[in-house]
């Protein structure tokens, strides 16, 4: 089963189906159990000096329950609160008492020199719109620089929900347990670097009674439904043709790059046709065949073509643009192809009525082009956008970047976890736009090639850093081969 992931509105719906039983669920008691069971595991040998960050919602109420319990345990717990308690909610203002009752007290300020083995971090959770205050920016900046392990309660303090966007300051957690059904801020943006290991408490919430949900987190199972196992009985024209358009002069790599996945990845045929006079063969991949531009551009079989690594924005990368949105196969644009696209009404117009399946793969500055706003204006809200991408253009879309996000026209989108900083180098857009050719190619569904080319690439890379290759120096040409392994280890019998 995918697992779902959920925007705020969505757990606050969970939340107030759960209490609208009688009687109510103690969300806030299993809550900050929760929280106390995890800390105790993870403190293990560490040590018994408990910080709590206790802020002045309902986040602190959970954070002050895990503390009680946690005191109860023999730990040393010393909390910091930040709130006013004349002013909390029914539940937080019960354990701010609990907490007292059972001989727990207050420190005003942080404890000098990291004096402690574990934090917990209760400022903030779910509701947070606004950016930190001036005190909580100092705590979270405080707490980061001490250098010992942090578990944040439900969110990261500081770090949006939705958008994993950083309100200002947050708090930077080895460790994040989460109520309810995962957030979707976890996951993009800056929400990984934020977020550290994510654990899941569903509070005893009947799975079945969660809303049905848009949102999903990519896993191998998505892989493994694009490429299944292939009859003995095969041969190449049961597994399509792709045909890359690209390779302007001084460009020629990137399309020869994105030729190379996508004949890896199970092409049956992988025609490179280029912009550039040359060169006639590729010597290091001999199996493709490169053609000029429009020899591929007139072939009456393709399963799908690959426009936009190395193209350009010539005349003649502008006419062969316009001739692909008009070949009646899968449609893959990436790179300049959709820089000219946002260029061209009429480009844009042609591709919002195509019958074939489309697919756009932007980085976020050519989604801000293609969607003619700025880019920080697509990152603040990376779900918004390719979403908004695949209902404009009518096609399915990937916005590329930590949490790379998969959108489509009925409103579904999911989030890519794989991948490291090792892929923000040069040609990883060709060889992902390749994958997904080879995907598409073999008759994967649009909306089961996407995520799954997406979320292989990244694993690829993973796989190269596990082994010792990169981050820092990792290549795109390295992640082709071992995506190939990984697709057969993934998909065999």
């Amino acid at each position: 089963m995918a697992t779902p992931v959920f925007l705020n509105s969505q757990i606050r719906e969970i939340e107030a189906n759960a209490l609208s039983q009688l009687p109510p669920p103690p969300l806030m008691e299993r809550a900050g159990k929760a929280v106390a069971d995890l800390a105790q595991t993870l403190i293990a040998e560490r040590g018994k000096r408990v910080l709590v960050l206790a802020g002045p919602g309902n986040n602190g109420g959970d954070a002050l329950v895990a503390a009680r319990h946690l005191k109860n345990r023999w730990f040393d717990v010393r909390v910091l609160f930040t709130g006013n308690a004349d002013k909390l909610k029914v539940d937080a203002r019960a354990a701010y008492l609990a907490w007292q009752e059972c001989g727990g007290g207050f420190i005003d300020s942080l404890p000098p020199h990291g004096n402690w083995d574990l934090a917990l971090d209760g400022l903030f959770g779910i509701g947070l719109e606004r950016e930190l205050d001036a005190r909580h920016t100092q705590l979270a900046g405080a707490l980061n620089a001490a250098g010992k392990p942090v578990l944040s309660i439900d969110i990261p303090s500081g770090l949006h929900a939705d958008t994993g966007r950083v309100l200002g300051a947050a708090v930077r957690a080895a460790h994040t347990i989460t109520f309810l059904g995962r957030k979707a801020g976890l996951y993009t943006l800056d929400g990984p670097d934020h977020a550290g290991q994510v654990f899941l408490d569903d509070l005893g919430v009947n799975p079945a009674s969660l809303p049905q949900g848009h949102g999903w987190l990519s896993d191998d199972d998505i892989i493994r439904a694009a490429a299944p196992p292939r009859k003995l009985n095969s041969h190449k024209g049961l597994f399509g043709d792709v045909g890359i358009v690209g390779g302007a002069p001084g460009m020629v790599g990137a399309a020869l790059l994105a030729g190379r996945a996508a004949l890896k990845l199970g092409a049956g045929r992988v025609l490179v046709g280029l912009l550039a006079d040359s060169p006639t063969v590729d010597l290091a991949q001999p199996e493709l065949m490169l053609r000029a531009a429009q020899d591929v551009l007139t072939q009456t079989n393709l399963a799908c073509a690959v426009v936009g690594p190395g193209l350009g924005q010539s005349e003649s990368a502008r006419h062969a643009l316009a001739a692909a949105i008009r070949l009646p196969c899968g449609l893959i644009l990436d790179a300049d192809a959709l820089n000219l696209l946002a260029q061209a009404p009429e480009l844009r117009k042609a591709i919002a009525s195509r019958s074939a399946p489309t697919l756009l793969t932007p980085h976020p500055a050519e989604a801000a082009r293609l969607l003619e706003t700025e880019t920080a204006q697509v990152q603040s809200d990376r779900i918004a956008a390719a979403l908004e991408l695949a209902r404009r253009y009518r096609a399915a879309a990937v916005l590329k970047g930590t949490g790379s996000v998969c959108a489509f026209p009925d409103g579904v989108w999911q989030i890519n976890t794989s991948g490291n900083p090792g892929m923000a180098s040069a040609g990883m857009g060709d060889v992902l736009a390749g994958m997904i050719g080879a995907l598409i190619a073999q008759r994967a569904p649009v909306h089961v090639a996407l995520p799954a080319a997406v979320r292989l690439h990244g694993l690829a890379a993973d796989r190269l850093v596990a082994a010792g290759v990169g981050p820092v120096g990792l290549t795109a040409s390295e992640t082709i081969d071992a995506a190939r392994a990984l697709l057969n280890a993934l998909t065999g019998d």
